[in-house]
Order: structure tokens, then sequence, then C-alpha cells
């Protein structure tokens, strides 16, 4: 598979992050708070929306599409991402979704893009934890008016970022071998 084509199956995976992490937060727990969100568990006693973890995965989705695909066509994927969250999430959620997506891809897109050349795990995982802690603050005060919930969204988008971490090696190691830059 070239590297164009796998930029376009992250491209894919990270447009079908964004419905997804809104029908999860909607419809997924093992509780859901009336007229609130669907809860988690992401750590011992510490819940999150259930969001968090399709979130957190295309964090790091939105940086392989920049790096196979470039960063016009990754702030493209963000718009459309910001898009997307209006058909699946509830009225309620949507500018919160929007929004919070929106400027945390961004976030991302600015942190990794000089990081990027130094090293990807590290690039990766710079922007990842910027672009968590924005989604997270954004997201959580203008969907619920609330921070209560940061912890366990910064956690649970931690863990997704944590998990992709090794994936994100194998592919520097493999784009090494078959002499791709950076």
């Amino acid at each position: 598979m070239s590297p164009k084509q796998e930029g376009y199956l992250y491209l894919i995976a990270f447009g079908a992050c964004i419905p997804a992490a809104n029908w999860l937060i909607g419809n997924v727990g093992t509780e859901c708070v009336p007229n609130g969100p669907c809860l988690l568990p992401v750590a011992p006693g510490i819940f999150a929306p259930s969001g968090v973890l399709m979130i957190g995965l295309a964090l790091v989705l939105r940086d392989l599409v920049q790096r196979r695909l470039g960063v016009r066509l990754a702030v493209v994927a963000i718009l459309v991402g910001a898009a997307l969250s209006g058909f699946v999430a509830s009225p309620e959620l949507v500018v919160a979704s929007a929004a919070a997506f929106l400027i945390s891809e961004m976030a991302d897109l600015a942190v990794y893009t000089p990081l990027q050349r130094r090293g990807l795990v590290l690039a990766v995982f710079a922007s990842s934890v910027v672009g968590l802690f924005v989604d997270s603050v954004i997201f959580l005060y203008l969907a619920f008016g609330s921070l209560d919930f940061l912890l366990g969204q910064v956690i649970g988008k931690g863990w997704m970022v944590l998990l992709a971490l090794p994936v994100i090696a194998l592919i520097r190691k493999m784009d090494v071998r078959r002499g791709i830059a950076l």
C-alpha cells in the first residue's frame, strides 16, 4: 500500500471518529446522567463522557493524515469533521462538539507541524496532549457549563494517545525502511 493510500485510510478513520464520539456520548456508558452524558470509568473512581475514547484517537489520526496527505488536506479534514459533529450530536452538543473539535485539532496541528521533523512519536505525543486539554476544557464548558469531568476527559483521551504511540513508532520504523522522508 502506498503512503497516499495509507493517508486516505487514516482520513476515513479520522472522519469516523467524530460522529462515533458524538453517538457514544449520548448512548454508551456504564451510567448515563439525566440530561447529560453517558459515562465510562477511565481510572479507579474517575469517569468521563464516553466520547473521549474516539476523540483521543482522532487527535492521533489527524497527525497521520497530515503526515501522509499534507497540512492542507488535514485542515480540510478538521473543517469537515467539525461539520460532521452537527449531524450526529444532539442539538445541545452540536456547538460544543464542533467548537471543541475545531479549536483542539487546530491546536494539535500547530504543535505537530513544527515538531514532526524532530521525531514522529514526540510530535504525535506533544500535539495530542495539547489537543486533548484544549478539547476537554472547551467541550465541557460549552456542553455542560462545568469542568466536573475534566480529569476523566484528560485521562480517557490520554489512554488512547498512549495506546497509539507504539503503533506510531512502528509506522515511523516502516517509513524509514521504505525510505519515506520525515
